[in-house]
């Protein structure tokens, strides 16, 4: 659905997308990560035709960004990072003046507008005028401005700015329910969101595209060691820490203590499992077993690793 090869976009003196290529395929819920100043937002606007490319190409649904834009648009649900929109309006008014301009028919507007309002929670606000609305409201019409068309394509940048915990918890769900018949390409500097809903990842980094795959299979990679949380009850945590210290594949030990309650993150060897002999020595020693389990790797630890020191100014 969305297909980028060798995209290559210049200002003076500035390369903001560089050599980038990539595949979104349909029904994909794909999150678009990197700094500020990474090339994603560049990257979006010329997927959604407000940017032309300086050389290379992209495709959107099959039409080429740059020779059939109207085509691209009509298919493309778009919900800038600015979100611009006409504050004396009403919601409604506004959602159905925005219905009139991507084309959707005059008998199918009213429909429309009140499927959009309804699926971001914005029906007892359709009356309001927008300038009144919350920022996270108004992120919402943002967010209804979009799927208003029903279109194939969904490219969200920063959707849930500005929203409270709850409302980005319905952003969510939102956008899970976009992906299940519809391609969405999303935004975000929340990782954590980004690892619940999307499929895959792709991690910019000064106009480059630096990792894609899965948050798992990121986070895996990014990790050369194995880690382990472990915490027991004993009266001399010295004495604990030393026999984690004796398995051969563990590399380093942080301690914490509280009393007589002592808390390990172990690192071990790429690949090694020291879970059976700490278990062994907790049990031949009769230390209280309290918590021993893997420490999964995260996505944001590998966005972190990989992008340290690319933001521009």
């Amino acid at each position: 659905m969305i297909e980028v090869s060798n995209l290559l976009k210049t200002y003076p003196g500035v390369t903001a997308v560089d050599g980038l290529t990539f595949r979104v395929e349909k029904g994909e819920v794909v999150g678009f990560l990197g700094p500020n100043g990474a090339g994603k937002t560049t990257t979006m606007r010329i997927l959604t035709g407000f940017l032309a490319p300086t050389s290379g190409s992209a495709s959107v649904a099959g039409f080429d960004v740059l020779t059939k834009s109207l085509e691209v648009r009509r298919r493309v649900g778009y919900l800038p990072e600015n979100n611009p929109l006409y504050t004396e309006m009403r919601v409604e008014e506004y959602l159905r003046f925005r219905a009139t301009v991507k084309g959707v028919e005059r008998s199918a507007r009213e429909k429309a507008v009140g499927a959009a309002v309804e699926r971001v929670g914005l029906v007892e606000r359709r009356r309001s005028i927008i300038q009144h609305l919350s920022k996270g409201l108004r992120q919402r019409v943002g967010l209804a401005d979009a799927i208003l068309h029903d279109p194939e394509i969904v490219i969200l940048d920063e959707p849930t700015i500005g929203l409270d915990p709850t409302q980005v918890r319905e952003a969510r769900e939102l956008v899970r329910e976009l992906g299940r018949d519809r391609t969405v390409l999303l935004s975000s500097h929340i990782l954590s969101e980004v690892e619940k809903v999307c499929r895959r990842v792709l991690i910019m980094g000064r106009g480059k595209l630096v990792e894609q795959g899965t948050p798992a299979e990121i986070a895996a990679r990014m990790r050369k060691t194995t880690r382990i949380r472990l915490e027991v009850r004993a009266p001399d945590g010295a004495a604990v820490k030393r026999a984690i210290e004796e398995i051969p594949t563990v590399l380093r030990v942080m301690q914490a203590t509280k009393e007589d309650v002592h808390q390990f993150l172990i690192e071990a060897s790429e690949g090694a499992d020291p879970r059976e002999p700490l278990f062994q020595a907790c049990v031949a020693s009769g230390w209280g077993l309290r918590e021993l389990a893997f420490e999964r790797p995260t996505l944001e630890e590998a966005f972190t690793a990989l992008t340290s020191g690319e933001a521009r100014p």
